[in-house]
């Protein structure tokens, strides 16, 4: 065993054998279809690609995806580094806690729990709204779209408290099913040479048409897509070998969805011809429909029949993301449960090593989130899901800032690892880039969330109010340590 190895093991902080999560439980597919789930890919492309274009670049939005895509694999290599010395189901707060001290560790982890009970808010708002629809279509019966989401928050919870293999399993069939039927069409679509106009390279790839019109919107939409990579350190403790798993995995994520993004945009932008796609995006926002920017060149080069499909595919997409922020945000609940810092009983197990009370206690809160967009007659999806998605999305891209600050410090403190691009060049080059996606998320934030500059307002200063109560709370835990 080498140096390196076991100073890892002093510094990584394992639970006890009676307090820890199921081991060995999961390997790198079952990560990455965890993390893919979350990502939700045919929910980020049918909702961000028609805004990005109308609202951002045009024609060139699908460079906007792999500028982000490179940002995020920038952060992923001090992420991945400090994975290797640090496994804990708390993942970012655990990190920051090494790098910039157990206070901020604490109230980062208030800010990170925030983020992932409101985007599963958000998704059970859009979720509802579909599948609603979706029944009525089928069978006639209309219900409100909050029966469907409350109904799927009792089948989420019973599958979290299932266990981790069984999430994984259902996952897997559910986003393969998403995958399978837009890579189709996109290679399809390469194969053939693109739409009338061709491919489109430069239109889509040059320097000049990066920089055209709004390249900010379009950048900010696609660093939102790319939501939820970060869930492979949460499954560290329930990894097969966590320092091979979790780094391949994160990796393997980041590359998948952000391949992903960048050829199923490029293809349908193609699709209309890079002349045609901006009036073509608009149109769809217009008509509230934006998913129809996406639909329509896979039904005109599939058939009928895909039409019927991709509509129950965004909801299946939308239940397997539900699924994964819930076991992301239960096992935070566990961590600080386990660690004092929130009442201990959260860090209980039930028989099958999954977290029993912190489940219940995620369930309560995307209840208690969804009720009142409910009780008061609320859009579903021009509040609940526009509002909490955003704010989301806000939120984890400051988890991300503030956690390569802490590799940076973490590594010039412990100095565990002598390369220097792993963990200084690369995490600061991806904490430039992630400020900057911060200031243009800012700098667009009621475009970003649907909303009024005043509701804007609002949700922005949610962020610092929930990362001063875990302030309090880390303080809270200190002097009754003392």
């Amino acid at each position: 065993m080498d140096s390196s190895t076991t100073a890892a093991s002093s510094v990584a902080q394992d639970p006890p054998a009676a307090g820890r999560l199921k081991p060995n439980a999961l390997g790198v597919l079952g990560i990455l279809f965890f993390v893919l789930s979350a990502q939700a890919p045919l929910t980020g492309i049918a909702g961000a690609l028609p805004i990005a274009v109308a609202l951002g670049n045009g024609p060139a939005a699908p460079a906007a995806y792999l500028g982000a895509g490179l940002i995020i694999l920038l952060f992923s290599v001090g992420f991945v580094a400090m994975g290797r010395h640090v496994v804990g189901a708390g993942a970012f707060y655990v990190y920051i806690g090494k790098g910039l001290g157990r206070t901020a560790g604490t109230a980062s982890a208030a800010v990170a729990l925030f983020a992932y009970c409101t985007i599963q808010a958000a998704m059970y708002g859009l979720y509802g709204a579909i599948v609603s629809g979706l029944v009525a279509q089928y069978t006639g019966m209309n219900a409100p779209w909050w029966v469907w989401s409350l109904v799927t928050i009792a089948v989420v919870q019973a599958l979290g408290q299932a266990g981790i293999e069984i999430g994984a399993r259902v996952l897997a069939v559910l986003v393969l099913a998403e995958f399978s039927i837009l890579l189709a069409f996109a290679l399809v679509s390469l194969v053939k040479g693109g739409g009338a106009e061709g491919l489109g390279v430069v239109e889509t790839f040059s320097p000049a048409a990066v920089l055209a019109g709004a390249p900010g919107v379009a950048l900010m939409f696609a660093v939102a897509s790319l939501f939820g990579f970060e869930a492979t350190a949460i499954y560290g403790e329930e990894a097969r070998d966590a320092k091979r798993t979790v780094p391949r995995a994160t990796y393997l994520a980041v590359a998948v969805v952000s391949a992903f993004f960048v050829l199923t945009s490029w293809m349908l932008i193609s699709s209309y011809g890079p002349s045609k796609a901006v009036e073509a995006a608009g149109k769809a926002l217009e008509s509230g429909d934006s998913a129809g920017f996406v639909f329509a060149p896979v039904v005109a080069a599939f058939g009928g029949w895909a039409g019927e499909v991709l509509p129950i595919l965004l909801a299946t997409s939308l239940f397997a993301g539900l699924l994964a922020f819930h076991n992301s945000a239960n096992r935070y609940l566990y961590s600080l449960g386990r660690e004092a810092v929130l009442p201990r009983r959260l860090g209980s197990l039930n028989r099958r090593h999954s977290p029993s009370v912190a489940g219940w206690v995620q369930t309560t809160i995307a209840v208690l989130l969804v009720l009142p967009f409910a009780a008061a007659g609320q859009d579903p999806v021009l509040t609940l899901f526009s509002w909490f998605s955003g704010v989301a999305v806000l939120a984890m891209m400051v988890m991300y800032l503030l956690t390569s600050v802490s590799v940076v410090a973490f590594f010039r403190r412990e100095r565990l690892d002598p390369r220097p691009w792993n963990t200084l060049v690369a995490p600061v080059l991806g904490a430039l880039g992630i400020a900057a996606a911060i200031w243009l998320i800012l700098a667009n934030f009621p475009t970003l969330i649907g909303g009024s500059a005043t509701t804007a307002v609002w949700l922005a200063c949610a962020l610092p109010v929930v990362f001063l109560l875990g302030l309090l709370a880390a303080r809270r835990v200190r002097k009754e340590a003392h």
